[in-house]
């Protein structure tokens, strides 16, 4: 059998590459409509975030729908999407706050192909201390 897999072809990057912007754009105007959009309406659906858990849609929801919409803004550096196949990536992007000064932001996302379009099935953000960024192990 088989097993190669291709990866990072041109056309499917772009298109979560696209999907990641709307994401990103959604997340910075708090388009609550867009982010409970992008995330997979299953209760397998989860965030692990700086300050929560959050395991399925419903919650993933909430959480959007009760969030401040003060200090979202943020830039983001070194985003790297890979895709495996036509269906699957993974998105994994650092972020900057200004309201977070010394501080980095990590977010990974897993993007998956439904006959909707491209979703985010898991996702995990973090942060750090800038200083703590480029060590070496």
């Amino acid at each position: 059998m088989d097993r190669r897999l291709d990866i990072d072809l041109p056309d499917v990057v772009a298109e979560v590459t696209a999907a990641f912007d709307r994401y990103e754009k959604a997340l910075v105007t708090n388009d609550v409509a867009v982010l409970d959009d992008t995330f997979h309406a299953d209760p397998r659906t989860i965030r692990y975030g700086t300050t929560e858990i959050l395991y399925g849609h419903e919650e993933i929801a909430a959480f959007r729908a009760a969030r401040s919409p003060i200090g979202l803004a943020r830039t983001t550096s070194k985003t790297v999407i890979t895709t495996y196949g036509r269906d699957c990536a993974v998105a994994s992007t650092l972020f900057h706050r200004a309201t977070m000064p010394g501080k980095v932001g990590r977010q990974m996302q897993t993007w998956v192909r439904f006959p909707d379009g491209w979703h985010v099935v898991a996702a995990h953000v973090s942060v750090i201390d800038e200083k703590d960024v480029w060590k070496k192990a």
